[in-house]
């Protein structure tokens, strides 16, 4: 019986994907480990997306068990944060931090009481300068929030990850040497959306980290 992969987040995990198919994992970074995967262990996975675009901590806790509970995943990865510190720049409607590490845990320890010998991989947010993350017409210090918020809930995601004893995906990092190498643009549109090539980063530091509990 093949074992079944569910990817969890917000747009940046959901690119897509049709809510009427369930093979159908849109065309991010989750179609590229479906590919990967797919080609070279034949039928031994299923692959399951349930990203949602637009997506804080408390929308993907509010959806855990119709989204991530039923489907009993054995392994999951959980990449949220970025709209819990955009929708707060935006239209005062975030996630402060404290909340977010709060929702974050009872979170998993639900899925754990639910699914116990799943296997879970936490992904980190990150930002570069975009327009959406740097666009000052309206709010100046966008930018700096940008990057002090989101860097607060990838401290949080490190945390859990270390508390719990999980693989942790830093995004931050790996996306700011990149942006040594090409334009922020080639990397991601806006400063939070990845292009093609922004997925193919996620999607090796994702293979990496399933190696050490596959």
């Amino acid at each position: 019986m093949a074992k079944r992969i569910l990817f969890q987040g917000d747009s940046i995990t959901d690119v897509g994907r049709s809510r009427d198919n369930l093979a159908d994992v849109g065309r991010g970074y989750p179609l590229l480990i479906k590919a990967q995967l797919g080609a070279e262990y034949p039928e031994e996975y299923e692959f399951i997306n349930k990203g949602v675009s637009g997506n804080r901590i408390v929308d993907l806790y509010a959806r855990i068990k119709k989204d991530f509970i039923n489907h009993k995943p054995d392994y999951a990865s959980i990449y949220i944060g970025v709209n819990d510190a955009w929708h707060e720049i935006n239209d005062k409607n975030g996630v402060d931090t404290l909340k977010f590490e709060k929702i974050y845990e009872m979170m998993l320890e639900e899925i754990y009481a639910a699914c116990p010998d799943i296997k879970l991989i936490i992904i980190a947010p990150y930002v570069l300068e975009g327009p959406a993350t740097s666009n000052t017409e309206t709010i100046p210090d966008r930018w700096s929030r940008f990057q002090v918020d989101v860097a607060e809930k990838a401290a949080v995601c490190k945390k859990i990850a270390e508390k719990y004893g999980l693989p942790l995906i830093e995004l931050q990092p790996v996306f700011d040497e990149a942006a040594k190498k090409a334009p922020n643009a080639y990397w991601t549109p806006d400063g939070v959306h990845p292009t093609a090539m922004g997925h193919e980063l996620i999607k090796n530091l994702w293979l990496e980290a399933f190696d050490l509990i596959k």
